[in-house]
């Protein structure tokens, strides 16, 4: 099984990270992999963006299919943004590229889309 870290660090980055995410799926099924997609900096605001709905519709799609979607709690207090009001298929951890080092050393293949 593939252990797979997706890193989104801006807005305009979601679209080819989730589409990323659904063809590795398609490749080697869903449970060939344990995939992460971790949003820090600018990106946190997508999880927020109701003009991104169908984008957001994919994102839990993807969520019920095991895919863990994070977002950095570092950066949405940078971006005023309320952890509560979060949708529920998204965790927050700490920090954003704290979870990366973590989850490289315990043996996550690192992609930037």
């Amino acid at each position: 099984m593939f252990k797979v870290l997706f890193h989104v660090s801006d807005n305009e980055t979601w679209p080819k990270a989730v589409l990323n995410v659904q063809n590795f799926l398609k490749d080697v099924g869903k449970d060939g992999a344990e995939i992460e997609v971790v949003a820090n900096a600018a990106a946190v605001v997508t999880y927020y963006n109701q003009e991104k709905a169908d984008l957001l519709d994919q994102m839990k799609q993807l969520s019920e299919t095991g895919v863990k979607f994070i977002a950095c709690r570092n950066a949405l207090n940078a971006h005023q943004l309320d952890e509560n009001s979060i949708p529920g298929f998204v965790k927050v951890v700490p920090g954003g590229i704290t979870e990366i080092v973590a989850k490289q050393a315990a043996g996550f293949l690192y992609i930037k889309p």
